[in-house]
């Protein structure tokens, strides 16, 4: 086994990111939402910690849209048929980035929609 380099890891991660980015619709979704949050975070006058937790969200979003590409990928690669496990397996990882996304946005709502009203009157 090779001893890989600090600086390699970090190569073969922005890769990896790279192919999602490329590969996968969802994660691009999550990144245009987590662009808009951050966007939304410097026009309203967010707390401290309101901004962490909705930085947070976006972090963990993006980790599970990875997250299950990975699970799909590796899933795939072990059961190229069609097996209802494997089949399971996807959608449970599937369930739970839609969990993240969901919750993200629920939260989300909760911090920005006093902001946004505040600014409407």
């Amino acid at each position: 086994m090779k001893n890989k380099s600090f600086f390699s890891s970090f190569t073969y991660a922005l890769k990896g990111i790279k192919e999602v980015i490329k590969t996968e619709r969802n994660f691009r979704f999550d990144l245009v939402m987590a662009l808009l949050v951050v966007i939304c975070s410097v026009v309203f006058p967010l707390l401290k910690w309101e901004r962490c937790v909705v930085y947070s969200l976006c972090a963990l979003c993006l980790f599970a849209e990875c997250m299950n590409s990975a699970i799909e990928a590796l899933v795939d690669l072990a059961s190229p048929e069609f097996h209802p496990l494997a089949g399971k397996a996807k959608d449970i990882s599937a369930g739970a980035a839609l969990i993240c996304a969901l919750l993200s946005a629920i939260i989300g709502l909760y911090i920005f929609v006093p902001y946004g009203l505040a600014l409407l009157k």
